[in-house]
């Protein structure tokens, strides 16, 4: 790996790190793993990796993503007993990673709250990858012109370039891509496919141990179920609200008749 002092002057440490979680709820989920690559501002690298146990289930979701399960962690520390270690490897260094302000520091942040330990991003500068990754790698229709028919789109924003190019595109994915579709009914489920996560298409609803969960509200990273029997009455007012998309609105109706979502095994 290049020496990352020889591309850019290095005031202080850089910490890279990356986060394995038991979900994405930084109130609700824990960590389960940490690494962190310190770059030094010589160049030097150290590296520092964590197991550790989240003291809470993790979801098969979750498990089916990295591979790590409640079993493979019980003889790992809690995160109380490494965060000083965490803290000291992290020391004043400025932070990088990959989606990291939305995703890693809400956690880690969390993590230390819960544990007692002061922890702060004040005076530390954030370099994101992904951020560069957007803003230089643009996803607009002149962008994919470009990189699928290596032409420039001339007229961009105008109606009928637009649907031209469009078309074009199209017609070279089918191209790229054997393993797309060839039935547009096919390609309809292709790029209309749910995210899996979710048990219905608003995202109201997520899947933590193939439960419905909700994903917003004062009981945000609650179980449906639960909810549905200590508290009937916003389950109810859900329904009657109105505002809620009809799927909602009939997955709420159901959980106040005992019947709730069920995940189709894949």
């Amino acid at each position: 790996m290049e020496n990352l002092a020889s591309l850019l002057p290095l005031t202080k440490p850089v910490a890279f790190f990356d986060i394995e979680a038991t979900g994405t709820d930084p109130m609700f989920d824990r960590i389960i793993e940490i690494c962190v690559l310190k770059i030094g501002t010589d160049g030097s690298q150290t590296t520092y990796t964590q197991r550790i146990n989240p003291a809470i289930r993790i979801p098969i979701e979750t498990t089916a993503i990295h591979g790590m399960t409640n079993e493979d962690l019980k003889g790992c520390p809690f995160f109380k007993e490494v965060a000083p270690k965490i803290l000291e490897v992290l020391g004043d260094s400025d932070f990088g990673g990959y989606n990291l302000v939305e995703y890693d520091v809400k956690i880690l942040t969390k993590e230390f709250e819960r544990a007692g330990f002061e922890f702060t991003t004040a005076g530390r500068r954030i370099v994101d990858a992904f951020k560069i990754f957007q803003k230089n790698e643009r996803r607009d229709l002149s962008s994919a012109y470009r990189f699928y028919c290596d032409r420039e789109l001339k007229g961009a924003h105008g109606a009928q370039a637009d649907v031209l190019a469009t078309y074009e595109v199209f017609m070279a994915q089918l191209k790229r891509y054997p393993q797309l579709p060839r039935e547009i009914a096919a390609l309809h489920d292709y790029c209309n496919a749910p995210d899996e996560r979710y048990v219905d298409s608003d995202r109201k609803f997520y899947w933590r141990d193939g439960r419905a969960y909700f994903s917003f509200g004062k009981y945000k990273s609650r179980a449906l179920e639960q909810v549905a029997r200590d508290d009937p009455d916003y389950i109810d007012w859900i329904v009657r609200k109105g505002e809620f998309p009809q799927e909602v609105i009939d997955i709420c109706w159901k959980a106040l008749r005992g019947t709730f979502p069920v995940r189709e095994k894949s």
